[in-house]
Parts: C-alpha cells; sequence; structure tokens
C-alpha cells in the first residue's frame, strides 16, 4: 500500500525540525546505512530517505541490495534484508551542511554506542565529507576504509541526496553495487 503524503508547504516542514526519524535497526545486520541526518522532508514524513529526488532506494535496488524500488515508507522491509538504517545526528535539517563540526563530533560518539550495541557486519556511512569531520579522518575517500568500529567493516559512501550533484544516479548506483559485492565476497 502506498503511503499517500501531501505534499507539504514551507510551514509544514519548517513545523518538522523537531522530529525525529525512528531508526531502522536490528541486532547483527548485514549493513546498517548511516545518513548524515533527516531533512526536513523525511522528518516530515517519519521516513528516512523520503524527500522526492533522494536517490537513496533507487541506488539500492540497482546496486542489487533490495529486489525491488521501496519506498520510503517501506524502509521497515530493510529489516527483512537484514539492513537497517540510522543517522549521525538526529536534529533534521534543510541541507546537511547546516551541521556543526561539532554536532557530526558528537554524533559519532552516539552512533558508535550504536554500533557497540547493535554489532552490524558493516556500516555504510553516505557522506564523504561528513565522515572526514565526524571520523577526523580528512583524507578519507569512498570505499572500504581500514579501520574497523569495534568487529564492524567501515565503508563510505556518497551522499545520496538528490542535493549532490557530484554523483550521477548511475555512479552512485556503481559505488553502491561494490560495496554490496566486496560484502558478499568476505561472507564466502
Amino acid at each position: 500500500m502506498k503511503a499517500a503524503f501531501k505534499r507539504p508547504t514551507k510551514a509544514d516542514l519548517l513545523g518538522a525540525v523537531n522530529r525525529k526519524v525512528p531508526d531502522v535497526i536490528a541486532p547483527d545486520l548485514h549493513v546498517l546505512f548511516v545518513g548524515i541526518n533527516p531533512g526536513l522532508y523525511s522528518a516530515y514524513t517519519g521516513y528516512h530517505f523520503a524527500r522526492p529526488g533522494n536517490r537513496f532506494w533507487p541506488a539500492l535496488f540497482v546496486s542489487g541490495f533490495t529486489d525491488r524500488l521501496l519506498r520510503p515508507d517501506e524502509n521497515r522491509e530493510l529489516l527483512r534484508q537484514g539492513y537497517g538504517i540510522t543517522n549521525l545526528v538526529e536534529r533534521p535539517t534543510l541541507a546537511a551542511d547546516e551541521l556543526s563540526r561539532e554536532e557530526l563530533l558528537a554524533g559519532r560518539g552516539q552512533f558508535l554506542t550504536k554500533v557497540s550495541k547493535y554489532r552490524p557486519r558493516a556500516v555504510a556511512i553516505l557522506g564523504v565529507t561528513a565522515y572526514r569531520i565526524a571520523f577526523e579522518s580528512p583524507s578519507a575517500d569512498t570505499g572500504l576504509q581500514a579501520e574497523r568500529i569495534g568487529r564492524s567493516l567501515v565503508w563510505v559512501l556518497p551522499n545520496p541526496s538528490g542535493l549532490n550533484a557530484h554523483f550521477t544516479p548511475k555512479s552512485l548506483a556503481r559505488l553502491f553495487r561494490q560495496c554490496r559485492l566486496q560484502l558478499t565476497a568476505s561472507d564466502a
């Protein structure tokens, strides 16, 4: 069943600034996808990567993480496939660049606590710049990182926001596919 959301007004979006988007998380996931923070559209709907034009859901499907294109309101379906979603910072903003360095560093601490509690096999952090700041790794690039968080492998993938013009949908899906294939190969 498709969720029916009325197109939010500017006032609706601004009214969502104090809303939280609940984590989609469980113990021992294959991959925990980690957004930077929720956008106001996601806060308004209560679903991760909900803004039309966000490329997260298409990238998951085209890369083979999911067997069909999920809608944001189906985000809990990911748990059945061994995936989850959280954010580095809970505070919703219009754009991720509104977050301060201090917020990203504090978010890292909260995130590390979640990883310790839920023990995902891998985490895929969706935002190179946010990762560089939050994890104090200024030269990090996309791909598998040398460091681990506990037992969890760490992948850095591009921010799938439609505002991120550095990556086309095709290149974004290619990087997501590389992540999936490398994780699958290391399972064997």
